[in-house]
């Protein structure tokens, strides 16, 4: 099976074939079709040639059925090989939960059990939420377009480049194809910014080209959110809870971190301490990023989610999102990956919140996968020719296991059998997200590491137009660091090297073990700025120093 798997700040994407529309390619095959061929493998024909399918190995129902009753052994493997702490685990077929239960423990302090009402962080999973409470909010108000530019509702709103703040769509934003960088705004989330400043302060980021660049943005897809929510005189919560979580009975479901916090079942954070090993060690409050990761869910409530996807936009025969909308969310509008140099590399897709793409029989798969490093993996898959969706839910930080559970289970409905060793196959994917971060990650200070001057050098207020004041002060010989609101961000700067100083950053982007340099300016005998050169990139692959991260003297 080929699925795509982006949506991940720190992890590679996974080609898959041309990622087609929803609305135009599920389609109910008809399985009485005589095959196409009298040799090779059975094909069932669509209404048209682009809806035609490998056949399944067996009849739907048996099939679907047997991949149920194997799930439970795999999940308990995937825990056991990988360590994960937990899992909550619900499938939807033909309409009906048909599966749905809890494995391990949600907490590894308290060893209680993880149950099917366990709440958990679903990060990145909540595009995809996000996606169809913008579809819902289109269905209802005929003045709502994805093709509204977002200033039209955020009028205060702008980005680095005028054309792209005037221009910039609904549906760009959710297509992740603004130019905003992979992990912009994260860095300002990390260090305890709320969402109002965040946004105040995207007109500082440089821009990628528009529109001709697929680069994954927590924060671009927020900010269609917000537009969205303001169309409605609404906070997003506010949005979300009316138009999508209250309708559906999704009753644990919210975009509110302290009511995650409220939830007697709750599965906490389990971050990676090493192979096989997690700890309880943070708490990762996402509301600033809210429709983009911030939604806390079960997997019975993203159940009910399915189904009505499933159902084409319908809950209980009577349409709840208008099909074309809906048809449109899951539209290939962003090509997400592939090797140019390759012609057999298959190319992956974006829609609206949400991957896009085919299996390898051909069937459309609309897919997510959400990641905090602190400690959450989850992964929803849909099959709409299949009238098919899983979601995996678990509290441990990024290794695979919602994946992989995914793939073993649609590949055991499509073939009958594991087509390759699903948990050897992800693991390794997704291993980067243990990784520390900075620039001096795994090096030894020197011998004789001491600062060029005395800490007195070093001392003063230090400004950003983007991270705003960073305040160095001195107790004791010990120098400590200051961002973010009311300096609540703080670190120890260390001697390292002359004017180049160290420091710990930490954050969901710098994981235990992270060190990066602080390069202060010296200008004769008094330091003039600086450089967090931790903050100076965007916690993205491939991201290049930004200039965000350098500071000058203020006093």
């Amino acid at each position: 099976m080929s699925r795509t798997r982006s949506g991940l700040v720190r992890a590679a994407t996974v080609p898959t074939v041309i990622a087609l529309a929803l609305g135009a390619t599920a389609c109910t095959v008809d399985t009485s079709a005589e095959p196409a061929s009298s040799s090779g493998p059975a094909v069932a024909l669509g209404d048209a040639p682009g809806q035609d399918v490998v056949d399944l190995y067996t009849d739907r129902d048996t099939a679907v059925s047997a991949a149920v009753d194997a799930l439970p052994d795999y999940i308990e493997e995937a825990l056991e090989q990988t360590g994960v702490p937990g899992a909550a685990v619900a499938v939807v077929s033909d309409g009906e939960v048909v599966f749905e239960e809890g494995y391990g423990v949600r907490d590894l302090t308290t060893e209680e059990p993880v149950t099917v009402d366990t709440v958990f962080q679903i990060a990145s999973l909540s595009k995809p939420l996000s996606s169809s409470i913008v579809a819902k909010a289109i269905t209802e108000d005929a003045g709502l377009s994805w093709d509204d530019p977002v200033v039209d509702y955020l009028p205060a709103f702008a980005l680095n480049d005028p054309y792209v703040t005037e221009h910039g769509k609904i549906a760009d934003y959710f297509s992740h194809r603004t130019g905003l960088p992979t992990g912009s705004g994260d860095d300002l989330e990390d260090i305890g910014f709320d969402v109002d400043y965040i946004m105040a302060h995207m007109d500082q980021i440089p821009l990628a080209s528009f529109r001709d660049t697929y680069q994954y943005s927590n924060f671009g897809l927020t900010v269609g959110g917000e537009a969205v929510a303001a169309s409605r005189g609404q906070t997003w919560a506010e949005t979300a809870e009316e138009l999508l979580f209250v309708p559906l009975g999704m009753t644990s479901t919210t975009t509110v971190h302290d009511d995650y916090l409220a939830a007697d079942d709750r599965a906490a954070m389990h971050a990676r301490t090493g192979e096989g090993q997690y700890e309880q060690l943070f708490d990762r409050n996402a509301d600033a990023e809210a429709p983009a990761g911030g939604v806390a869910s079960t997997a019975g409530d993203i159940a009910k989610w399915m189904t009505m996807v499933l159902a084409d936009g319908e809950v209980d025969g009577v349409e709840f999102i208008d099909p074309l909308v809906l048809a449109k969310t899951y539209s290939a509008h962003s090509i997400t990956g592939g090797d140019a140099k390759n012609l057999t590399s298959r190319t992956s897709h974006y829609g609206f919140g949400t991957n896009v793409g085919t299996t390898v029989t051909g069937r459309v798969n609309i897919n997510h996968s959400g990641a905090f490093g602190w400690g959450a993996s989850t992964n929803a898959t849909m099959i709409p020719d299949l009238n098919l969706g899983i979601v995996v839910l678990t509290n441990g930080a990024p290794a695979g296991v919602p994946e992989a559970i995914v793939s073993e289970f649609l590949d055991l409905v499509q073939f009958g059998e594991e087509t390759r060793p699903w948990l050897d196959f992800w693991s390794p994917i997704f291993a980067p997200f243990a990784d520390p971060a900075g620039d001096l990650v795994g090096e030894d200070p020197p011998a004789d590491a001491a600062a060029a001057g005395p800490a007195a050098d070093y001392v003063g207020t230090y400004a950003s137009p983007y991270f705003g004041d960073f305040v160095v002060s001195e107790e004791n010989g010990t120098l400590t660091g200051a961002l973010g609101p009311d300096g609540g961000y703080t670190f120890e700067i260390d001697p390292w090297n002359g004017d180049t100083l160290s420091f710990v950053p930490t954050g969901e982007n710098a994981l235990p073990g992270s060190l990066s340099s602080a390069v202060f300016v010296r200008e004769g005998d008094q330091i003039t700025g600086v450089t967090l050169t931790y903050f100076n990139v965007f916690p993205g692959p491939g991201q290049e120093p930004n200039g965000l991260g350098v500071f000058t003297r203020t006093s």
